[in-house]
């Protein structure tokens, strides 16, 4: 049976905050942490970092996402959907709340380490200099969906349209400033990784708002969605994107959120959830198959990010996980009932745990789920290459 039904991650949020927080300042993404991070390759994780690379594979690496990617965005909005207090960034490189939500580092960490890149800063935490941007720009924004209102409920962010008019408006900043050739050279050698769309169930399907769920059965609601991203990543590639790596979604049958909502035993994924994911990254996948073929010169991969994490909870003690369930970081069964959102919350080594908080991977996860992207290191998830694969082609080129 399900506890709550109208009971939503919001409601459950407002519901704490008053018991847990003291009207403190929240912490900024300090200016200085970001000078620390564009030089900073040791990981606070117990994983080997990447070896330092000499010169950069790419010249850049923008990020469009939600809070799976958002390295500080919502820092510097009016949004319940932040990361800015302790215990966030507990295990990350400097031991301080950025705002991503996660003990550590986020994939697109990993991934810029494995390029050769620094840390990518997010677009409101820059000055907006091209200098500041010409080695990549993240844009992701917690909350944030495909459906420009999935989210709202939490307050301000930036929904996919949003970030790709940013993205743009970048664009605009460096043919200004270095010239249209440079420009476009620089744009169609970069990665563009996008990561979003549980939002879209979240804050929006599984809720029900708009009654969406009788106008659309899922089915037609992920086409709907895979829709809506081919058009934005057509409208990158007019404007000379070409390397785009495209997330699918996690299982979010398996998030401690959903197992306390649906009262699950032992554990057990809520199939009627996952089952959603999976279409949804099967329309995802073909419609990266179908731009492949349709844009000449484009390379986009497509990484099922659901097929990579239930490798990791298939075989938990291969990967040294002993606890597959519970969140590290929160209240309730399962510690799925409300949001970390103070350090009493949370457990002692999050290494060992598989979920951070309700919705996010521990950084021992997104380690993993980035090898995979980078290299297929531990199950193949990326199609029709991983990363590596499309940064050597390039190469040839």
């Amino acid at each position: 049976m399900l506890k709550f039904m109208d009971f939503s991650p919001l409601s459950c949020f407002l519901l704490l905050t008053v018991l847990f927080l003291d009207g403190t300042t929240p912490l900024q993404f300090p200016q200085e942490v970001t000078a620390q991070l564009s030089n900073h390759t040791h990981s606070s994780s117990p994983a080997q970092a990447p070896a330092p690379i000499s010169s950069p594979r790419v010249p850049a690496l923008f990020i469009i996402g939600d809070s799976s990617v958002d390295s500080g965005t919502n820092n510097f909005l009016g949004t319940f959907a932040r990361a800015d207090r302790p215990p966030y960034g507990r295990d990350f490189d400097t031991h301080q709340p950025t705002g991503r939500f996660c003990n550590g580092r986020i994939p697109v960490d990993y991934i810029a380490l494995q390029l050769g890149l620094p840390f990518v800063p997010s677009f409101l935490a820059q000055t907006g200099s091209v200098d500041d941007m010409i080695r990549g720009v993240n844009y992701a924004s917690a909350g944030a969906g495909i459906i420009l209102s999935s989210g709202s409920e939490l307050g301000q962010h930036i929904s996919l349209t949003q970030q790709i008019q940013q993205v743009m408006d970048t664009f605009q900043q460096f043919i200004i400033t270095m010239g249209e050739v440079a420009a476009k050279n620089l744009i169609s050698n970069s990665i563009f990784y996008i990561s979003i769309g549980s939002n879209d169930y979240i804050h929006y399907y599984l809720l029900n708002e708009s009654k969406v769920q009788s106008l659309y059965l899922p089915w037609r609601f992920n086409q709907f969605l895979a829709r809506a991203m081919k058009l934005e990543i057509q409208n990158l590639y007019t404007a000379n994107v070409r390397n785009v790596v495209v997330m699918g979604l996690a299982p979010l049958g398996c998030a401690p959120y959903y197992l306390w909502l649906y009262e699950s035993e032992n554990g057990e994924c809520v199939e009627m959830i996952n089952d959603m994911i999976v279409e949804f990254n099967y329309a995802m996948r073909y419609m990266v198959e179908e731009l492949n073929h349709k844009l000449e010169g484009a390379n986009i991969v497509f990484c099922d990010a659901f097929e990579g994490s239930m490798d990791i909870m298939k075989n938990s003690d291969r990967y040294g996980f002993n606890v597959t369930s519970d969140a590290c970081c929160g209240l309730g069964q399962y510690k799925g009932w409300i949001l970390c959102i103070s350090s009493d919350m949370a457990c002692s080594n999050a290494s060992g745990h598989i979920w951070w908080d309700q919705f996010h991977p521990t950084g021992a996860v997104n380690e993993i789920l980035a090898d995979n992207i980078w290299s297929g290191l531990h199950v193949n998830m990326c199609y029709p290459m991983n990363l590596q694969e499309m940064v050597a082609q390039n190469a040839n080129d």
